[in-house]
């Protein structure tokens, strides 16, 4: 795919270091845009400035800080002037964990992450977006946002809320130039989920049998997607949420 739009385009990536928002940060830089990310480890982050130069640059915080969070979109409005797409990406997992076995700690970290990091990062770009009536934000949801067994307590309670957040934020702003969307991943293989690969890789193996598409996914996949929902051609879809499960949520 190619889409010549992005080539005038700016896109503010969290969570860009490694994964799923790597790929996604890499996928609209080859599309030739524009990109600025945000993320607390920085080795992904310099391996796309190397390679990819003024078109790329970089803040590094966390989205669960407010400060880092306003911080970094500052940086990129005043470098950019402006912020036409945002992916909020940057997640954490939660070890499959019950209610009884999180701790509070857990629960915020989660939490505060997923879902408040979201709010955070959103409403800092929103008021840019607005001023131009013009952007697209892309969420991050999971098959954990539709189902029980994606995760445990308390992402697979973030997963929901940001499905949820998601849809009222489109309906609050769609007349405002604003589209909003999420995507809803599977089994998707990055270091999030290197646990599942270690030892004798049971849990990855069990995860690929459930899968009726009978394998994992790989990061580039879902930037794939972003780059089709973020784009023009997807301009009527408003408030949805895409899975890209590999038909897990079908069963």
């Amino acid at each position: 795919m190619h889409f010549n739009e992005f080539e005038e385009k700016i896109v503010f990536v969290t969570g860009a270091n490694s994964g799923i928002g790597y790929a996604q940060a890499e996928a609209f830089l080859k599309q030739g845009a524009t990109v600025f990310a945000i993320d607390l480890k920085e080795d992904g982050l310099v391996r796309l400035k190397n390679t990819y130069g003024d078109k790329f640059d970089y803040a590094l915080g966390s989205v669960r800080e407010k400060r880092d969070v306003e911080t970094a979109v500052h940086r990129a409005i005043e470098q950019y002037g402006q912020v036409d797409i945002l992916l909020n990406t940057a997640g954490v997992l939660d070890g499959y964990a019950k209610t009884l076995e999180t701790n509070e700690a857990l629960w915020d970290r989660v939490i505060d992450t997923n879902l408040k990091g979201t709010y955070h990062v959103t409403n800092a770009v929103l008021v840019h977006m607005l001023n131009r009536k013009k952007g697209v934000i892309v969420n991050m949801a999971s098959i954990a946002g539709f189902v029980a067994g994606g995760g445990g307590a308390a992402y697979t309670a973030s997963k929901h809320a940001i499905i949820g957040y998601t849809k009222q934020l489109d309906y609050d702003y769609v007349r405002e130039g604003i589209r909003a969307n999420a995507l809803a991943p599977g089994a998707i293989e990055t270091l999030m989920n290197k646990a599942d690969f270690e030892g004798d890789a049971k849990m990855a193996k069990w995860v690929a049998e459930e899968t009726p598409a009978g394998r994992w996914a790989s990061p580039s996949e879902v930037a794939s997607l972003t780059l089709f929902i973020a784009s023009e051609a997807a301009d009527y879809i408003h408030g949805t949420v895409i899975p890209i499960d590999g038909g897990w949520t079908m069963k």
